[in-house]
């Protein structure tokens, strides 16, 4: 069942673009993304839109909760075009190994492509783990810089001046 084509078009004059869709345990999940965020009036616009279309079509069988959300900050990567959007970024993932322990990593992503994903990750350096062994991946949201201080708490000046 392809629903990722006519959730496309329903998202486009809405100014959203579709991350996700999954139907998992009875949920329709679909994930929203646009440039800068995405905030509750499109959410609830997207929700009824998708809502209404999912009522006259009925593609899917029997009952199911439709849920609608953002990526958020720590968004989850299930497919190559997830992870080719985070070339640059720090992930955290769980890849599946035949016979031994699955490993956790976390790194910035270097390479991507249709198979395989390559980490610089934190400990064992540069990594390549192929997509169909991945377990679960997401993105990884760090604070910004250390905190400026604040000018109360900034250190105090020594200097002097003179008047003239």
């Amino acid at each position: 069942m392809d629903l990722e084509t006519p959730l496309r078009s329903l998202l486009s004059p809405l100014g959203l673009t579709l991350y996700d869709v999954e139907l998992a345990a009875g949920t329709l999940h679909v994930t929203v993304n646009r440039d800068g965020g995405v905030d509750l009036e499109a959410l609830t616009k997207a929700n009824r839109v998708i809502s209404g279309w999912l009522d006259v079509n009925d593609p899917i069988p029997g009952r199911f909760t439709l849920d609608v959300s953002s990526p958020g900050l720590e968004r989850r990567l299930r497919t190559p075009a997830h992870f080719l959007s985070t070339v640059g970024e720090v992930v955290t993932l769980r890849e599946l190994r035949d016979g031994e322990a699955t490993r956790r990593l976390e790194g910035t992503v270097l390479e991507v492509d249709d198979a395989f994903v390559t980490l610089d990750d934190l400990e064992l350096g540069r990594v390549v783990v192929a997509l169909n062994q991945v377990e679960r991946a997401r993105t990884v949201f760090k604070w910004g810089a250390e905190a400026k201080p604040s000018p109360s708490r900034a250190p105090k000046s020594h200097s002097t001046s003179k008047k003239g």
